[in-house]
């Protein structure tokens, strides 16, 4: 079982970057995919989730109306678009699997800065 995140990196204040979680190693289409974060000295926290299935979205209130999730069955994949970026973003990104065991991948950094 792999889940593996890319696209963090070092973005402006107001600016955007989309992660991508390449999953492998499980029925992908049969899991809740959801995205963490974790600040330096704070603990890990719930960012958005999707359902599987019908895909239906959720979002804490700190990133609602700036982030997306998406997923692509095809591909394995879901994503974490995120938009209208703030220093307080910065943190580690967590992809996440549900459903009969729950999945973490490595986390990729996002540094929101100028």
């Amino acid at each position: 079982v792999q889940l593996v995140e890319s696209g963090g990196g070092l973005v402006q204040p107001g600016g955007s970057l989309r992660l991508s979680c390449a999953a492998s190693g499980f029925t992908f289409i049969s899991y809740a995919m959801s995205w963490y974060r974790q600040a330096p000295g704070k603990e890990r926290e719930y960012v958005a989730s999707i359902t599987s299935g019908s895909g239906v979205t959720n979002y804490a209130d700190s990133v609602k109306g700036r982030f997306t999730i998406s997923r692509d069955n095809s591909k394995s994949t879901v994503y974490l678009q995120m938009s209208s970026l703030k220093p307080e973003d910065t943190a580690v990104y967590y992809c996440r699997a549900q459903f009969v065991r729950v999945y973490w991948g490595q986390g990729t950094q996002v540094t929101v800065s100028s």
